[in-house]
């Protein structure tokens, strides 16, 4: 189902949808993302999009103080700046592993996750090893049939994805350079 931004009662609908553990389309910081309440919707959203166990899905919460929830190391003094933006930071995860975490800098986002109330899921509208869909039909040509709602905003331009940075050791790494250009000296 696509439901249209503009359309009264398409923010409620969306919300419904993802507090019952659906999955959606909705727009993102730089482009279009698969999104669900994490933990319950992992395993649908790799199904949808082919991807593997080993690579990571990111998770957009709704403020900073949710890191805790996750991670007992907040947010370098020195990275948090460039939040709310398209910037995702991967911390040590209790209990083992990794966390990757973004503050978005979307009011529509922000309220979206406060109103479910957990932090979602987030990965590019594309096939595991494809580039990015950002236009919204053939977004739902491809993905209608596997995901309970496509919130269609408006086709975005063509952009680079969230900046991804490790956090989990000194000196911190940019394992994807995207639209956060973070200096060299703030990584040391």
């Amino acid at each position: 189902m696509v439901a249209l931004a503009a359309d009264p009662g398409s923010f409620d609908r969306l919300s419904q949808v993802l507090a019952g553990g659906g999955v959606a389309i909705v727009p993102c910081d730089t482009m279009y993302g698969i999104v669900g309440v994490a933990p319950g919707t992992e395993g649908r959203i790799r199904d949808i999009k082919g991807r593997g166990e080993k690579k990571p899905l990111l998770q957009l919460i709704a403020r900073a103080s949710w890191i805790t929830q996750m991670s007992d190391q907040p947010a370098p003094q020195v990275l948090s700046r460039y939040w709310p933006g398209p910037l995702t930071l991967v911390f040590p995860a209790r209990g083992g592993g990794t966390v990757a975490l973004r503050l978005p800098d979307s009011p529509f986002l922000l309220r979206l996750m406060e109103q479910v109330g957990r932090p979602l899921y987030s990965t590019s509208v594309n096939r595991a090893g494809r580039n990015p869909i950002f236009d919204v039909a053939a977004m739902t040509l491809e993905f209608e049939s596997e995901v309970d709602l496509i919130f269609d905003a408006g086709d975005l331009p063509p952009g680079p994805p969230s900046t991804l940075i490790d956090i989990t050791s000194r000196p911190y790494r940019v394992l994807r350079q995207g639209a956060v250009k973070v200096p060299a000296e703030e990584l040391a």
